[in-house]
């Protein structure tokens, strides 16, 4: 009887896909509802936020998750399908007066073995091929040399390649994300939630980002975080529901996180959105144009893609 309804559980699950997490974020308390035209009169000058840059590991993943290969530019240009080399990132933002936040989260210790971490399911660990995985500076690590507390983690998605850090910091560490993230549906997540599940933490203390409707139409939603000005979240979804990408006030100037509204430099310097790795390309398309008309608009501002970097 156990067997049969376990059973009759997993079809149901299969036939309509399940959700990213089983956690439920709460909504946030910190960021206030802005426009985009006060965080562009922002950028005239530099912030307070000192920012750090980390490559945490290399890897390799399939260009057509990460280019829509269909795409008239990718096929005029002869891109095809294969491996593609790639970096995770962990970027560290020191404000002097809120603390020290991380955006997404770099590789947890286990990776360093072998047998990968002891989070990632084996079926999942087969699919994403992390046994390519070489991490250059996990998150314990960095945690380690830098001798301080971190004081949230601001995720620009879900995705696993993006919270793989996260079982390094202590279990009561805030993350936020955006709306959306732990309910989106794709028969995907029957597989992988377990592993979302373990890489979040048993009881993980989340906050999604109260995005309202951007009164000057730039974006879906603009989020003033610290309420000073030196800290945006903006809400571009297609990639994923809630995803996020964040603009950051800086002593050299301003700093643009476009997560993986853009994966790879090619993607980036030819408008061309992600591949099948999105849940929505048709909004991811639309949100990566409006990540690059912000950057043309802000030619002094410094753009960081989601796995490669254009300085290559």
């Amino acid at each position: 009887m156990r067997i049969a309804a376990a059973l009759a559980s997993w079809i149901v699950l299969a036939l309509t896909g399940c959700f990213a997490s089983s956690h439920s974020p709460s909504p946030s308390a910190l960021g206030l509802p802005a426009s985009s035209g006060a965080m562009l009169a922002s950028l005239a000058t530099p912030g307070p936020i000192g920012f750090e840059k980390i490559v945490a590991a290399d890897w390799a993943v399939d260009r057509s998750g990460m280019i829509n290969l269909d795409h008239p530019k990718a096929q005029a240009a002869g891109i095809v399908d294969g491996s593609e080399p790639i970096h995770l990132y962990l970027y560290v933002l020191r404000h002097p007066e809120f603390g020290t936040y991380l955006v997404d989260s770099g590789v947890e210790a286990g990776f360093r073995s072998p047998e990968s971490s002891e989070h990632v399911g084996v079926l999942v660990r087969s699919a994403m091929k992390t046994e390519a995985l070489e991490p250059r500076v996990t998150t314990g690590e960095w945690l380690a040399r830098s001798g301080g507390p971190v004081d949230g983690v601001f995720l620009t998605h879900i995705h696993l390649d993006h919270i793989m850090g996260l079982p390094d910091l202590p279990a009561d560490t805030p993350v936020w994300l955006g709306p959306g993230e732990t309910t989106a549906e794709a028969f995907l997540n029957l597989f992988s939630r377990s592993t979302t599940d373990a890489l979040l933490g048993a009881s993980p203390a989340l906050h999604s980002w109260r995005f309202e409707q951007d009164p000057d139409g730039r974006f879906e939603g603009v989020v003033d975080v610290f309420g000073d000005g030196s800290l945006w979240a903006l809400h571009v979804p297609g990639h994923s529901p809630g995803s996020t990408a964040f603009v950051v006030r800086t002593p050299q100037g301003p700093q643009l996180l476009v997560g993986d509204a853009s994966h790879t430099k090619w993607g980036w310097e030819n408008g061309v959105e992600p591949g099948s790795f999105s849940l929505d390309r048709p909004r991811s398309a639309k949100n990566l144009a409006r990540l690059r008309e912000l950057a043309e608009d802000v030619p002094q501002m410094k753009v960081h893609l989601g796995h490669q970097s254009l300085d290559d």
